[in-house]
């Protein structure tokens, strides 16, 4: 029986958590006798984390602020850094896993997995780096692969599973990731076929607390268009206050969902969708069969920003800037808000990528499959 053991850091949202929870699903699809360990810092535990096929064991969370810092809301950064390292070294020498995959940081946030990578690579486990289909811009990536963060990577990873395409962002060509690179396409919950709702209109945050603008502009637009129903996606983190105050501006013409469930069977029956510019909102959105309107976050990182106007070049979404008055972008509400047959195709998006990263993952553990 193979073992594997995901880890995801994530400070700012739940897209990395996300992205590993799916992959490690598709594990236990195509080979049910395996073991997976998935180890996260998430701060909360939505619905789609819990599954009894895999184990979920939990690190101290580390939430990165607005200013890109790391915080731990109940000890100091180094306690948090020292208490994460040695969970994860625990983890790895309970389950010696054969394959070690790392989302995004190859040492986590701080360099904790480092005793832990050596450990699982003395004992002949692969470790493998996982990386979403943007990373930011080019010379900010340049700058972080010269730092502490990246050094001795090749003496311990074997490859990059990169979670998209090279015709969206060629990972060797514009960040020289000093890996070899496989492109497994974009991690979703899979395509929707739904009746739409022309009337309704889909307003979701992506999993951090910086959606205000984007629960903003949602509410102005639904009261300049009267007709429409609206749901807001009210993400773990998304502020309290802001949310009861959709409400009471909007009352019965607006259900706030927790999106425990993510929100693919929201964006399939929407007939328009607003939201920011994550990875995992995004194609969530484009495997519904959505074309949204994406207000992309621009700080700490421009990995939204970046993805958003491609996607935009390729006729994929509409994209507006933060701060813009409704008044101004409502007009969009009136071009065609469904993706037209064939446009993921043409645009070479391919949304199975927990398969193609997970057939991957299981031939570097030796594991045949049909």
């Amino acid at each position: 029986m193979a073992t594997f053991v995901l880890f995801s850091h994530d400070g700012y949202g739940l897209g990395h958590v996300r992205r590993n929870t799916l992959i490690a699903r598709a594990l236990v699809t195509l080979a049910p006798a395996t073991r997976v360990v998935l180890v996260t810092g998430a701060a909360v535990r939505p619905r789609w984390l819990a599954d009894p096929r895999f184990s979920v064991v939990p690190v101290p969370a580390l939430v990165k602020d607005d200013e890109g810092v790391y915080r731990s809301a109940d000890r100091s950064v180094e306690e948090a850094l020292d208490r994460r390292a040695d969970i994860f070294e625990r983890v790895v020498d309970r389950t010696r896993p054969d394959v070690v995959l790392v989302d995004r940081h190859p040492y986590g946030t701080g360099g904790e997995l480092r005793p832990g990578l050596a450990l699982a690579r003395a004992r002949g486990a692969v470790a493998v780096l996982g990386l979403r289909d943007i990373l930011d811009d080019p010379a900010t990536i340049a700058a972080e692969l010269k730092g502490a963060g990246w050094a001795d990577v090749p003496e311990l990873y074997s490859e990059a599973l990169v979670y998209g395409a090279s015709s969206l962002c060629d990972h060797a060509r514009e960040y020289g990731i000093p890996l070899p690179l496989r492109y497994a396409g974009w991690v979703t919950s899979g395509p929707r076929a739904l009746p739409v709702d022309p009337r309704l209109f889909v307003v979701a945050a992506g999993g951090g607390a910086d959606g205000e603008d984007v629960l903003r502009l949602g509410v102005e637009l639904l009261l300049a268009c009267p007709g429409r129903q609206g749901i807001v996606v009210a993400v773990p983190y998304a502020k309290r206050g802001l949310v009861l105050q959709t409400r009471e501006q909007l009352g019965r013409r607006i259900r706030i969902d927790g999106g425990g469930d993510g929100c693919t069977e929201l964006f399939a029956r929407a007939g328009a969708v607003l939201q920011m510019g994550g990875y995992n909102t995004t194609f969530e959105a484009l495997a519904a069969g959505a074309r949204p309107i994406v207000v992309p976050r621009r700080s700490p990182r421009r990995e939204q920003v970046i993805r958003a106007s491609r996607l935009s070049a390729l006729g994929l979404a509409d994209v507006v800037d933060s701060g813009v008055a409704g008044d101004e972008v409502s007009w969009l509400l009136d071009r065609p808000r469904r993706l037209a047959p064939g446009a993921l195709q043409a645009a070479q998006i391919s949304l199975d990528g927990a398969r193609h990263a997970d057939r991957r993952l299981l031939s570097a553990a030796r594991v045949p499959v049909r």
